[in-house]
Order: C-alpha cells, then structure tokens, then sequence
C-alpha cells in the first residue's frame, strides 16, 4: 500500500490513515470513542471542511469518522465510474462494513447530505439519525457552481480538463472570490486549504466525475419514505443551496426538523462550528445513546 502523504499544514493530520478497500485507496481521519459519527463532506471538499467540528464532537464524547470521497482530498480514486450517489454510498457502506464501524449517525454538508440519506437506506444497521448541513437535495448544478463551471458535465468527459481547469482557477485570487461567492468568508488557513485541492488535477477530476454521475431523482422521490429523525440546518446567506432546498425536504419528510441559521454561508461549519455544534448536540443527545460502545 503507498505510504499516505498529507501537508504538513493539513488539519487533524494525526487522525489521518488510509484504508485500502476495494475499489479505493481511502483516507480517512477517526478520533474519540462514544456513539460513531460518520461525516461526508461536500463536493469539492475534503476532511479539512471538518477541522473545527470534529473537536467539539470529539469532546463530547463522539467516536468521529470523516473519509475523503473517492478521488476527493487524498483518497485515491479505483474506478472512475463510481463517482455518483449510488456507487459512492454503496463504498462507503462496504468501507465501514470492513471497518466494523456500527454508524449511530451520519453528518453531511451539501452533496454529503444527500450521501447520508442514501447510506442510511443501505447500511445493514440504519443510522438513529442524520443531520444534513445546507443539505445538496436539488438541482446539483447549484451545489458546485461556486468551485467548477456550468459546464462541468459535458467537460468531465474530457480527461485534460481537469488539469486546465486547475492551472486556471488554481490561483489565491480566483479561489478566494469562489470562496466569496458561497455567502461564506472562512479564515485564511482555511482557504489556502481550497487552494491546494483545486490546484489537484487529481481532486478536480473526481470532483467533475461526481457531477456529471450525480441523479438525485430516486433518492427525492422517497423522501417521504425516510423516517429516521433528521435535522436539516440551512444558512440564510447560502449563495449554492438556498435555504429552501432544506426547507422544502423537511416538509416532504416525515421525521425531519428544519433549522436556519441567519448571519452564515454554504460553508457554515467552517465559519462558526460552535453555532453548528449549539443545534446538532441536543439532536443527537435526544435521538442517541450517550454511553460507550
């Protein structure tokens, strides 16, 4: 197995391992011991969208697992053709299923959110609950259009366009107004981690594979079916999913509570993750069991 390589800069990097199973090469962090926590970050990200969550779940007394997406961050991508929701929760599933990791609940933000709901239908034990940050459950070209073009389905078919769309838009500058666009202004460490990853090839094209592979049809069309409690946590400023995606799959749902934050962008748990941390942890207190495995 190669040796996993992080900056030396990357959050939580002692957290970080990698897990070979089958088809990807996964980088995955895991900290803490307490009910587990699977967290699925957005399109575009990695585990760092995590950095100033895990802690505060950590502390309270959460077993926290956050992998890299396939071809995303640093998880290395085994088969191109399974970027979309499907493929994705169905690895995932088998990730934890190798690991031996009973999921109590799973934390999405965007594109990961709607990753949650499909794994919550297919992890052999289901989750007591989701919570879905700016939850992706609408059209995805909103969702990405802050980091990638509008055409990105069309050019995620070429394969020297992920390294053009890189040397492009891989510059501080053009990062830090997509950075903008989201309603969000995250600190500096944090943005020169976007930096790294849209400098990536490797991350912008696995990225562009995910929207171009991404049907959310079936998945909206049983969401009256989920009945799982889920809390749904939308940001008023969100320029990439507004608010009333959130707001219009709670009503469709009939076990779901709908939360908005006001002062806050797409990138909410980056921006103030103790605001967040304030509406998940009497949620998660009332829907999980507070002792140890």
């Amino acid at each position: 197995m190669p040796p996993l390589t992080l900056p030396p800069d990357w959050p939580h990097r002692a957290w970080s391992r990698r897990i070979a199973c089958a088809p990807h090469l996964w980088h995955v962090q895991e900290a803490g011991t307490g009910p587990s926590l699977l967290l699925l970050h957005g399109a575009g990200g990695a585990t760092h969208s995590w950095r100033h969550l895990m802690p505060l779940l950590v502390e309270a007394g959460f077993h926290v697992i956050a992998p890299d997406l396939p071809g995303q961050g640093f998880t290395r991508l085994g088969a191109r053709s399974r970027c979309g929701l499907d493929p994705m929760a169905e690895d995932l599933v088998s990730l934890c299923t190798d690991q031996g990791w009973e999921i109590d609940a799973i934390i999405g933000h965007s594109a990961g959110a709607a990753l949650a709901l499909r794994m919550a239908e297919r992890l052999p034990s289901a989750p007591k609950a989701i919570v879905g940050i700016n939850a992706a459950l609408g059209d995805f070209d909103g969702v990405a259009g802050w980091i990638y073009p509008a055409a990105a389905k069309l050019l995620a078919a070429t394969p020297f366009v992920a390294g053009i769309f890189s040397r492009l838009s891989g510059t501080r500058e053009r990062v830090n107004s997509l950075l903008s666009s989201t309603g969000s202004e995250i600190e500096a460490e944090g943005k020169a981690q976007y930096l790294r990853l849209v400098q990536t090839s490797a991350h912008v094209d696995a990225t562009l594979a995910m929207m171009a592979q991404w049907q959310l049809s079936g998945l909206l069309a049983r969401l009256p079916e989920i009945r799982m409690p889920c809390l749904l946590i939308a940001s008023a400023k969100d320029r990439a999913v507004p608010p009333e995606i959130s707001a219009k799959a709670a009503r469709r749902m009939p076990n779901a509570i709908y939360a908005e934050m006001p002062r806050y962008g797409h990138l909410v748990q980056e921006e103030d993750a103790g605001a967040v941390m304030a509406l998940i942890a009497p949620f998660l207190a009332q829907h999980l069991t507070t002792a140890a495995r």
